[in-house]
């Protein structure tokens, strides 16, 4: 017999209209001829808890949490996996059987795209940002043998916060440093990773505040924005000599580990890849 009910999984976030990840969901689904489907939802804050409680009604098998409920999900869960609690931010959730899992992924594809170009391992890195993605990329990036962090945000409160974690919990040297304007780069700097959200569409033209010239040739620059892929940001590091990582490699690695989880199966990459490049209307 056919059976026309798909598994559903998704994406609540806000603004949900920048986010291309349903673009390459699809596909792998597809390509792995899965009878699932990716929903790319908007939820303002005030109407998460609404959204969790439909996605449990209708059976999903999962969701991706983005900005800005990345930490505001915790209450509603179940269980957190070992990273997301180490972590203390979820970017994926497992339904099974009505039960919430959190899973965070995101720092675990942003390594696995930055292993694409260079070791991990031994990396004195500077971080934007105290937010979700922040979190999961200090963790994932001490855990990988980072010799020092700092990290650098507006708010003294949590970027203190997130440094004295990352320093607790894990052997890499973790520091907090507050972000004043035309902020200077360390000279030492081999790794600069933007966390924030600055720089994605429709807000392309935004930038750090951060003194471009301080940029160290030969360093890695990141940034966790997928669209549009070359920010201003990673302009500005590959004209002062930079290696620029944009966020595509992140946004796959991710979305693999993601339907692994959901469904069990292994999608392919390339398939994804290409997926998120004619999306994003790129070669």
């Amino acid at each position: 017999m056919t059976s026309f009910l798909s598994g559903l999984t998704g994406s609540f976030s806000q603004s949900a209209a920048e986010n291309p990840t349903v673009a390459i969901m699809e596909a792998g689904y597809a390509a792995r001829n899965l009878d699932v489907r990716y929903i790319n939802c908007e939820v303002a804050p005030e109407k998460l808890s609404d959204a969790v409680s439909g996605a449990i009604a209708m059976g999903w098998l999962g969701f991706n949490c983005s900005l800005p409920h990345k930490e505001a999900i915790l209450q509603y869960l179940d269980e957190l996996a070992p990273s997301a609690k180490l972590i203390g931010a979820v970017n994926t959730v497992v339904i099974t059987e009505g039960r919430l899992v959190g899973e965070n992924t995101d720092g675990q594809g942003f390594v696995e795209a930055l292993k694409k170009i260079g070791d991990p391992q031994g990396t004195r890195t500077v971080i934007f940002g105290a937010g979700g993605a922040a979190r999961a990329i200090a963790i994932e990036l001490a855990l990988a043998g980072a010799q020092k962090i700092t990290i650098v945000n507006r708010s003294l409160e949590r970027g203190e916060k997130l440094a004295q974690h990352v320093d607790s919990q894990t052997e890499t040297d973790c520091s907090f440093a507050p972000w004043t304007p035309g902020f200077v780069i360390p000279d030492d700097s081999t790794l600069v990773v933007n966390a924030t959200s600055l720089g994605f569409y429709p807000h392309h033209e935004e930038t750090l505040d951060v003194d471009f010239s301080t940029f160290r040739e030969g360093s890695i620059v990141a940034d966790v924005v997928p669209n549009p892929p070359m920010t201003r940001w990673l302009q500005a590091a590959e004209e002062a000599g930079c290696i620029p990582l944009t966020g595509i490699g992140m946004l796959v690695n991710q979305a693999l580990v993601n339907a692994r989880l959901w469904t069990g199966e292994t999608l392919d990459a390339a398939v994804m890849h290409r997926a998120l490049n004619n999306a994003l209307g790129l070669p």
